[in-house]
C-alpha cells in the first residue's frame, strides 16, 4: 500500500470511528410566553435577552437540535412586537446549522404559528400547529429533516445521526377538528400521539414533544388555571415508555416517572415561583437511547421575590434591598395605609408591582383560595387585571357558553 493510500484509509478510518461515536446533542425549552407582562410591567426586553442566551448556549454546547415544547407566544393574538421578537430569536439559535422544532401550546394559535412553516424550513425551523405537518428541507443545512409526516420528523446531523420527533401539539377536539365522542381524554392521546407514530422504524432515539398537564405534575399561579382552558391530566401510562418526553405547559422544572420531563419556562412568571431557577434541558443520544446529561441555568431576567413586613417604614427598608427585581410585598399593618405611605413604598422600589395589605380585621377573616372560586369568579379576576373594571354580563355569559361548549 502507498503512503497516500495508508493516509486515505486512516483519514476514512478516524471518520467512521467518529461517527460510529458522535452523540447528537438536544436542547429542550418551553413556555416562552413572549410577550407576557406581570401586572402593568413589559416583560418583552427580558424575554428577549433570555432568548438570545439560549442561543450563546446553543452555540457554546455544540447543540444540534433544540425542541420548544409549546407556549411560544402569551396570547392567541401577540403583538407585531413579540411575533417579531420570535421569529428574531428562533432564527438565531437555529444558526447556520441547527435545527429547531417547535409545536403549538394552548396559548398558541397553531394555525398562525404554523403559518410560516414552508419557509421556516429552509431556515432549519419546523413549526408544527394544528395541521401537525412539516416537510424535508433542503441538505444545504447541518442539521435537517430527512423524513416528515403528519405529526412527526426525522432529523439527522452532519455525521448521520438521526433522532425521531413524534410532534403533538396542545390537543382537544377543536385543534383535531373532531367531534365529541364518548371516548375519554385519555383515549384520545393515546390514538392522537399513535398518529405521529407511523413514521418510526424503531432505528433511532424517539422523542414525544407536546405540551400536556401530566398527570402528578405541579402547576403554578402563572399557569391560568388550566382547567378552564380544557387541559386534562394525562397519565403517565399514555406516553411511551422509551426515548425522551419533552414537555411544556408546566412553568415548575419537573420529571415525572423515568423519561417524562417539563424544562420550565423561560422566565420567573408567578411569585410563587419565586424560589426557582429557570433552566434549559440538555440531552444527548447514545446508540438508540436518549439520556438527559444536565440543567443548564438561565440568568436573564430580573428576580421575582416575595416579601413580608410589618409596618410601612421597615417596609421601605426592606424593599431598597431589592434594587433590581420584581416584588410582591404582604405588608401587616394596626391601621389602614395611607397615601404617603404608599407613595414612599412606591420610592423605595420603583419594582414594586404588588401590594398586599393585611389589617387586623382582614387577617380575622378567612382566606379565600382560586381553587376555591368558579369560572366566573375567575373570569372577573382575570379582566379586572387585565382591564381594571369588571367584564360586562354580555361577555362572561359569552365566555361561560364557550367554555361549556369545550368541556
Amino acid at each position: 500500500m502507498t503512503n497516500a493510500g495508508r493516509r486515505f484509509y486512516a483519514e476514512e478510518t478516524a471518520a467512521l470511528c467518529a461517527r460510529k461515536t458522535f452523540k447528537m446533542r438536544i436542547l429542550h425549552t418551553s413556555d416562552w410566553h413572549i410577550g407576557k407582562r406581570l401586572f402593568d410591567r413589559e416583560r418583552l426586553p427580558e424575554q428577549i435577552e433570555a432568548l438570545a442566551e439560549i442561543a450563546v448556549l446553543c452555540d457554546r454546547e455544540r447543540v444540534d437540535l433544540v425542541l420548544v415544547a409549546g407556549d411560544v407566544f402569551d396570547t392567541y393574538l401577540p403583538s407585531a412586537e413579540a411575533e417579531e421578537a420570535f421569529y428574531h430569536a428562533v432564527k438565531r439559535i437555529a444558526g447556520e446549522r441547527r435545527a429547531v422544532v417547535v409545536v403549538s401550546g394552548n396559548h398558541d394559535d397553531g394555525v398562525r404559528l404554523a403559518a410560516a412553516a414552508p419557509l421556516a424550513g429552509d431556515e432549519g425551523i419546523y413549526l408544527f400547529g394544528n395541521g401537525r405537518n412539516a416537510r424535508v428541507s433542503s441538505e444545504r443545512r447541518g442539521v435537517h429533516a430527512v423524513a416528515a409526516g403528519e405529526g412527526y420528523v426525522v432529523i439527522e446531523n452532519e455525521a448521520g445521526e438521526r433522532v425521531y420527533v413524534n410532534c403533538l401539539p396542545y390537543p382537544n377536539e377543536a385543534r383535531f377538528r373532531e367531534e365529541k365522542s364518548e371516548e375519554s381524554f385519555p383515549e384520545k392521546i393515546r390514538r392522537w400521539i399513535a398518529r405521529g407514530e407511523a413514521g418510526y422504524a424503531g432505528d433511532c432515539p424517539h422523542i414525544l414533544l407536546s405540551h400536556l398537564f401530566a398527570a402528578g405534575g405541579t402547576t403554578s399561579e402563572s399557569e391560568r388555571d388550566i382547567d378552564l382552558g380544557g387541559a386534562r391530566a394525562v397519565p403517565l401510562s399514555c406516553f411511551p415508555a422509551e426515548g425522551y418526553v419533552a414537555l411544556g405547559h408546566l412553568h415548575r422544572r419537573q420529571r415525572l416517572g423515568s423519561n417524562v420531563c417539563y424544562s420550565g419556562s423561560l422566565l420567573q412568571y408567578s411569585f410563587d415561583e419565586a424560589d426557582t431557577q429557570k433552566s434549559v434541558e440538555l440531552l444527548t443520544t447514545s446508540g438508540r437511547e436518549i439520556r438527559p446529561e444536565r440543567s443548564i441555568p438561565l440568568s436573564a431576567g430580573k428576580r421575582l421575590v416575595r416579601l413580608q413586613a410589618v409596618g410601612a417604614e421597615n417596609a421601605a427598608a426592606l424593599l431598597s434591598q431589592y434594587p433590581d427585581a420584581y416584588i410582591e410585598l404582604t405588608l401587616h399593618l394596626s391601621a389602614p395605609l395611607t397615601s404617603q405611605e404608599t407613595q414612599m413604598l412606591r420610592e423605595a422600589n420603583d419594582g414594586l408591582v404588588s401590594l398586599i395589605v393585611r389589617t387586623a380585621a382582614s387577617e380575622a377573616a378567612p382566606a379565600v383560595y382560586r381553587s376555591a372560586l368558579s369560572a366566573a369568579q375567575l373570569f372577573d379576576e382575570y379582566y379586572k387585571t387585565k382591564y381594571s373594571e369588571a367584564p360586562s354580563e354580555e361577555l362572561k355569559a359569552a365566555f361561560l357558553a364557550l367554555l361549556g361548549e369545550e368541556e
